[in-house]
């Protein structure tokens, strides 16, 4: 079953149960917002985000380059410009900003594939199938690995950015919920982040979790320092 849904790229990646704080200030997704809060407050306020694959919708500045429609800055073929696992965005809240813009929160809910891009009205649409979650073989073990490989992670980046650690910070049990917790709190690139969103199951999922932060935490542990880059998503501004 396929369903249509607004969409609204980013240069990087949402996952189901994450936060995702937006500040929307460009036209297009202004009209998004509008039409989200013309829905009734008892039904679904739903999106779907996609990465892009260069990491910026904004197109190169220059004569002749305008920015005048929905795909602006994507290129002539979409499928090459956004990937094709994006993530179901629920509205939480959303409200209009005094001068113009909206604060848009919202929350990850489920994956979905993209099939198809609609580029004639003022925002994109997509046609999605939603991709279900399936345990794998051993995701239950693996979880268990993940978790202390995570913690170990989070102790050496924190020592390397000379920053304390709470030891009481509890994780999610279930191993799909943890999976993706780790993908969104591991300071990798998006194309990274991408992979892991699209993992077949959780346990492919967890077990590429683990090889990482196991070659992350070596290499963090041979640095001296980092550079101050924040765990804790901050807003994205749609300028």
């Amino acid at each position: 079953m396929t369903v249509r849904l607004p969409l609204f790229p980013l240069g990087s990646v949402l996952f189901p149960g994450l936060v995702l704080p937006l500040n929307i200030f460009e036209e297009r997704y202004r009209a998004l917002a509008r039409d989200l809060l013309a829905i009734p407050e008892d039904e679904p306020r739903q999106f779907g985000v996609v990465a892009i694959r260069d990491g910026s919708e904004v197109a190169p500045s220059g004569p002749g380059v305008t920015d005048s429609g929905p795909a602006a800055g994507f290129g002539p073929d979409l499928s090459t410009a956004l990937h094709q696992v994006g993530c179901v965005a629920d509205t939480a809240s959303l409200s209009e900003r005094e001068g113009g813009g909206y604060e848009l929160v919202a929350t990850g809910t489920t994956r979905f594939r993209l099939l198809s891009v609609d580029t004639g009205g003022p925002y994109l649409v997509g046609e999605v199938e939603e991709l279900p979650e399936e345990p794998g073989e051993g995701a239950g073990s693996l979880a268990g690995a993940v978790e202390r490989a995570f913690r170990t992670y989070q102790k050496q980046l924190a020592g390397a950015r000379e920053r304390t650690l709470s030891a009481s910070q509890e994780l999610p049990d279930r191993p799909s919920v943890l999976s993706y917790l780790v993908a969104a709190a591991t300071v990798v690139e998006v194309p990274v982040k991408q992979r892991l969103l699209e993992a077949a199951d959780t346990a492919t999922r967890l077990r590429e979790e683990l090889k990482l932060l196991r070659l992350e935490t070596a290499v963090i542990g041979k640095l001296p320092s980092l550079p101050a880059i924040e765990l804790t998503r901050q807003p994205t501004n749609r300028n």
